[in-house]
């Protein structure tokens, strides 16, 4: 790095905070609200980088190894994909949330059929987790979504919500197919060398980009939490109730492959792409599950610094010692 670069110091200054610089960002997204005019309409390309950042964290043949025996992936793929979001759905209709909260109930079973957030890898690699393996459970659950979110939708939710599995299904396609391409095409013309030493100016700019999409999706959050205290706080702890389940749920199912493994599992399960839904859907799902969706940020972005202990005690542990 050359003497007096400010903007590539920075990022790596913010690569080496980790989940602490993720967590800020979520704050500051908060603190400049003026900013969503800007970043609204850049949020797809902001999805997109991050993916592809997340693949040039990734060594190739770490990833072409767990698709190679990809048994983990396929239980893992399982257990994201059709288990979590089938209990989830039965406990919220046997808890009586459709007649109670019918607009909540919208966004949480949406929320439960995604698909784990395109930063998951990220998350993994800024923790110092197995991010190839999240990355490639990713993919996996990404392919089967056009299938198992409609199905499920429609089985829990009926006519309150229409996904197009096709259209779904080729913007999916799209995005993975690009992001893998362009994260090949740098490797290819930069080296893996170069790369390898640009893994913390990596980091730092998947936190800028994270924020960049925090201000977009957070837009109006501030001011309920002025008008609304109380409904805000509950769906927020609802929100980190569901994310902390479900890792820890996930962590535990699949603690015999290790304990830093499946933390990282745990941490794409508990996090759920609300973004995608919200596309898929045309954004017309009910006011409470809008303000649920930007609520759901918190955990999202806060988990992982708090989980930072626990993954750094994980780390310490041999995998044979699950």
């Amino acid at each position: 790095m050359i003497r007096g670069d400010f903007p590539a110091a920075g990022l790596v200054w913010l690569g080496r905070q980790g989940t602490r610089a993720v967590a800020a960002s979520l704050f500051l997204a908060l603190a400049f609200p003026s900013l969503a005019a800007w970043c609204k309409p850049i949020v797809p390309e902001a999805i997109f980088v991050l993916l592809v950042l997340a693949f040039l964290r990734v060594d190739p043949r770490e990833l072409r190894g767990h698709f190679a025996e990809p048994a983990l992936v396929l239980i893992a793929t399982l257990w994201t994909m059709l288990i979590v979001p089938a209990g989830l759905g039965i406990a919220f209709a046997l808890a009586g949330v459709p007649e109670r909260l019918p607009q909540l109930y919208v966004g949480l079973v949406l929320q439960s059929v995604a698909p784990p957030i395109m930063s998951a890898p990220a998350f993994a690699a800024l923790m110092g987790l197995e991010s190839a393996l999240s990355l490639a459970t990713l993919i996996a659950g990404f392919a089967v979504t056009p299938l198992s979110a409609s199905v499920l939708a429609q089985l829990f939710l009926g006519a309150a919500t229409r996904l197009s599995p096709l259209n779904l299904g080729l913007r999916l396609s799209l995005i993975l197919a690009g992001s893998a391409l362009s994260a090949a095409l740098i490797r290819h013309i930069a080296g893996a060398g170069w790369i390898d030493r640009q893994r913390e100016s990596i980091d730092g700019l998947s936190v800028v980009t994270l924020f960049v999409f925090a201000v977009a999706v957070m837009d109006g959050v501030g001011i309920g939490l002025l008008t609304r205290p109380w409904v805000m706080i509950g769906l927020t702890t609802l929100a980190f109730v569901l994310a902390l389940g479900l890792t820890a749920l996930t962590t535990v199912v699949f603690a015999r492959v290790g304990w830093g493994r499946s933390l990282a599992l745990g941490l794409a399960c508990g996090h759920r792409n609300l973004g995608l839904m919200l596309a898929a859907t045309g954004g017309t799902i009910p006011d409470l599950s809008w303000l649920y969706f930007g609520l759901a940020q918190f955990p999202i972005y806060l988990v992982p610094q708090l989980l930072q202990p626990v993954a750094r005690r994980f780390r310490a542990t041999p995998a044979n010692q699950s």
